[in-house]
C-alpha cells in the first residue's frame, strides 16, 4: 500500500541518467536474434535494453501477462557478464503504488550498496497499483498477471537471459512488502529471504480490505476499478485470504523474513516539518497509511511467533510512510538477505 503520496530524496534522484549510451540500445526478442534472447515459457520476451550506466541495465519486456511492454531495471555486480559460465544471486526489489520501477535508485542508494556485494538487483515495474496479484476480475480472470508477471515472466528471463540465479531474495516497500511476502508464501521456493518495510501484511484483518480499497479509488488510476483486483471483500473473501501473507504464514517457515514498520502515524526524526494545511495532507498521506501498515504488520509478528517462525522485526513506531525509513530498513536487512542468498561481498 502506497498509493499514497512520496517523498522523493534529492541525492539519489536518478542518478546515473546522464550516462545513458545510444549504442547500448538492442533491438531484440526472438530466439537467434540479438544475441539469441530467450523468452519465457508464457512467450515474453525482452524487446530492448538500454544501458543506463557501466552496470546498470534498463529492460524493456513485452509481456502476454500483461499485455503491454514494461521496463524492468537490472544492477549488475563487478564482473558480470552476459557470456559467463557462472551464474550470480539475485536480489528482487519491488516498488509501491503509484510508483515505477525506477524508484529504488530515484529514492535511495541501492546502487552503491550493491557495488559492495557479488548480487544482481533486479527493480521490475509494479504498476501504478498493480497490487502485486493476478486481478481477479469479477472472477474471470485475465490481464494484468502482475504475480505471474513477477514469478514466471521475470525470474525465467533474467535467469536466461542476465545469468541470474536462483538464490533469490526479495524486498519491498509499502505494497511492494506486501508482494515480497505474498510471492514467498505462494510460491514455496522461490525466495530465501523476504523482506517488507511498511507492507501490508495482514490482508483480511478487519477494516483494511476497506481502506484498500478506498485508496484504489483515491489514488489507483483514474477510471480504473479496485474491485477488479481481489474482488469485493462481502463476495470474494476468500480470493482475499488466499493471498493474504498472515493467513499463508505457515508457508513462510524456512524463509528468512525481515518485517518493519511504523506504528503511530505521527511524525518522527525523519518527516518534513509540515506546518498547517501541508501537515494536515501529509499527515492523511503519510501518517495514516503508515499506522494502517504498522497494524498489519504487528499482527503477523505475532502470528509468527505463535507458529515459531523466526523473523527479524522492527516496529519503529513514530514515523511517516517514506522514503528515508525505508532506505534505513533497506540497509539493515540487506546483510541478511545478502548471507541467505549466498552472496559475499567484493573489494571495493
Amino acid at each position: 500500500m502506497p498509493r499514497g503520496r512520496r517523498w522523493r530524496r534529492g541525492a539519489g534522484a536518478l542518478a546515473g541518467t546522464s550516462l545513458v549510451l545510444a549504442a547500448g540500445l538492442v533491438a531484440p526478442a526472438d530466439a537467434g536474434a540479438s544475441g539469441g534472447l530467450r523468452r519465457a515459457d508464457t512467450g515474453a520476451a525482452i524487446v530492448a535494453q538500454k544501458r543506463v550506466d557501466a552496470r546498470t541495465f534498463d529492460v524493456s519486456v513485452r509481456s502476454p501477462s500483461l499485455r503491454q511492454t514494461v521496463k524492468v531495471r537490472v544492477i549488475t555486480p563487478a564482473g558480470w557478464s552476459r557470456t559467463s559460465a557462472r551464474t550470480w544471486p539475485v536480489l528482487y526489489a519491488y516498488h509501491g503504488g503509484a510508483d515505477h520501477y525506477e524508484s529504488w535508485t530515484r529514492s535511495t542508494d541501492v546502487e552503491k550498496v550493491a557495488s559492495g556485494w557479488d548480487a544482481m538487483v533486479v527493480m521490475p515495474e509494479g504498476g501504478l497499483d498493480g497490487s502485486y496479484t493476478d486481478w481477479f476480475n469479477y472472477g474471470k480472470g485475465g490481464s494484468p498477471k502482475w504475480e505471474t508477471f513477477h514469478t514466471r515472466e521475470v525470474t525465467q528471463l533474467m535467469e536466461r537471459n542476465f545469468r541470474a540465479g536462483t538464490n533469490r531474495a526479495a524486498m519491498g516497500i509499502s505494497s511492494g512488502g506486501q508482494g515480497a511476502l505474498t510471492y514467498a508464501a505462494r510460491h514455496k521456493g522461490l525466495f530465501k529471504y523476504a523482506a517488507s518495510f511498511s507492507g501490508i501484511v495482514h490482508l483480511t484483518q478487519p477494516g483494511i480490505p476497506a481502506v484498500l480499497m478506498f485508496l484504489g479509488y483515491a489514488f489507483g488510476p483514474k477510471g480504473d476499478d479496485p474491485f477488479r483486483i481481489w474482488g469485493p471483500p462481502s463476495g470474494d473473501m476468500s480470493n482475499w485470504k488466499a493471498h493474504d501473507p498472515y493467513l499463508l504464514a505457515n508457508n513462510l517457515r524456512g524463509v528468512g523474513l525481515y518485517l518493519s514498520s511504523g506504528t503511530t502515524g505521527e511524525p518522527g526524526p525523519l518527516d518534513p516539518p509540515f506546518k498547517d494545511w501541508d501537515y494536515v495532507k501529509m499527515r492523511l498521506a503519510g501518517g495514516v497509511s503508515e499506522q494502517t501498515a504498522g497494524s498489519t504488520n504487528v499482527s503477523l509478528a505475532a502470528r509468527l511467533r505463535q507458529l515459531k517462525i523466526p523473523a527479524t522485526t522492527h516496529l519503529y513506531g513514530n514515523g511517516w510512510h517514506q522514503w528515508a525509513y525505508w532506505q534505513i530498513e533497506m540497509h539493515s536487512a540487506w546483510p541478511l538477505m545478502m548471507r541467505a542468498i549466498g552472496a559475499h561481498k567484493v573489494a571495493s
